[in-house]
């Protein structure tokens, strides 16, 4: 377990002051949390300052395309059973954001972090976990992210001689072939309905078979490992053959998956299932995602999806039509520049349900959705979409900064 914090040298006190001073001037400035500015001053003049703070601390890294922060903040919830937690909540996932995020959690035990995926083995070489969670990896940000296959690899070189436990997702063939590198893994079956990045073997590049749940690739026998965790229905099935209710107030197929996940995890650190789930439940927004506000007397709820997969998850919560529906895209360097990945998205799912677009690209969208014979109408604000809309609770769906944005205008 960890132990107590030793004492950071007159150097590293000095970058941890100078970071919170600088963090409060940001939020003073209306400039958000300030919680990445503040880690940048703190790792400029503390370049070692991640591996101090984090050195008491039993550290859990989650990375993934697609659900790291709701996982973090699950397992964290669960972790809390057994003593204090630190955790980058806010999903401020580099490393500026994840040293301030360390360095304000001296009195913890476990530091519960969020990676971006590509800096996954650096803070993993700086911190030194005791367990890494691995999701998903699937196309995003296409003109930032290394090509999928890329990163995997880099997963499996950074991963490879690594202490820590690995939980790993069994479904996707892109993380196992990550995760293998490792001695010790735990294999979880959480699941994957984005297939299109991974119908290549990430071993030889020969054609991925996929029989029912199954995977493997014909031509050099990489396959899916035995999970000995697994999603059943709205059970968690742990090594033994128990089954686990799922107690979650967040939606949809994927949260159960992140759920599994997450059990899985606490069950490293010693937290029943029952104990782990039980606690999850008390989770109802992550950072927004999923909250349902009131604007304009109207509900509206909103929720996240940055990428083909997790558009894909997301149009699975939106009920039948016609309930009415606010699509929201930008390009911003948070996003990603390139808007290409529109055309991987299946919105003939939307057919039937009134429909407003808005954001930086909401003529990119709009033509998307013209090719996919479904109706819309293009508004200029979210206040007009909102207006535009009948009757009934509004889904709104954005992409980061878009939902930032919608965020700030009603009111959440």
């Amino acid at each position: 377990m960890a132990g107590n914090q030793e004492p950071l040298s007159p150097r590293a006190k000095f970058a941890v002051t100078a970071g919170r001073a600088a963090a409060a001037v940001s939020r003073a400035a209306g400039r958000g949390s300030g919680s990445v500015i503040g880690g940048k001053v703190a790792l400029r003049l503390d370049p070692d300052l991640l591996a101090q703070v984090a050195h008491h601390l039993d550290v859990i890294l989650v990375s993934a395309t697609n659900g790291k922060t709701t996982t973090t903040r699950l397992i964290a919830e669960a972790l809390r059973a057994n003593g204090g937690v630190v955790s980058n909540a806010l999903g401020a996932n580099m490393p500026a954001g994840i040293t301030s995020a360390l360095a304000g959690g001296s009195d913890a035990q476990y530091g519960v972090i969020e990676v971006d995926e590509k800096y996954l083995s650096t803070v993993a070489r700086d911190v030194t976990p005791k367990a890494i969670a691995l999701l998903n990896l699937s196309r995003d940000q296409l003109d930032r992210a290394a090509e999928t296959r890329m990163l995997a690899e880099r997963w499996r070189e950074g991963l490879s001689g690594s202490k820590a436990v690995i939980i790993a997702n069994a479904d996707d063939p892109l993380v196992v072939w990550a995760a293998s590198s490792s001695a010790n893994v735990v294999w979880v079956a959480a699941g994957q309905e984005w297939k299109d990045d991974a119908w290549s073997c990430p071993a030889c590049g020969g054609v991925m078979q996929r029989p029912g749940d199954d995977w493997f690739c014909a031509e050099c026998g990489f396959r899916r490992p035995t999970p000995s965790w697994a999603l059943s229905g709205d059970d968690v099935l742990d090594p033994h053959g128990s089954a686990w209710p799922i107690k979650l107030q967040l939606p949809g197929r994927a949260n159960k998956a992140n759920a599994t996940t997450s059990a899985a995890v606490a069950a490293t650190f010693g937290v029943p299932p029952q104990v782990a789930l039980e606690r999850m439940h008390s989770v109802t927004a992550v950072a927004g995602r999923y909250d349902v506000v009131t604007f304009r007397d109207r509900e509206v709820r909103l929720l996240l999806a940055k990428n083909p997969a997790g558009w894909l998850e997301t149009f699975s919560l939106i009920d039948a039509p016609p309930a009415p529906v606010i699509l929201s895209v930008n390009a911003r360097g948070a996003d990603g520049t390139d808007t290409s990945w529109l055309w991987d998205v299946d919105y003939s799912r939307l057919a039937g349900h009134p429909i407003c677009v808005i954001g930086d690209r909401k003529l990119d969208l709009a033509v998307r959705l013209e090719v996919a014979g479904v109706g819309f109408q293009v508004c200029e604000s979210a206040d007009e979409a909102v207006r535009a809309c009948p009757p009934g609770r509004i889904e709104a769906i954005a992409n980061y900064t878009a939902f930032q944005d919608l965020r700030r205008v009603v009111g959440n």
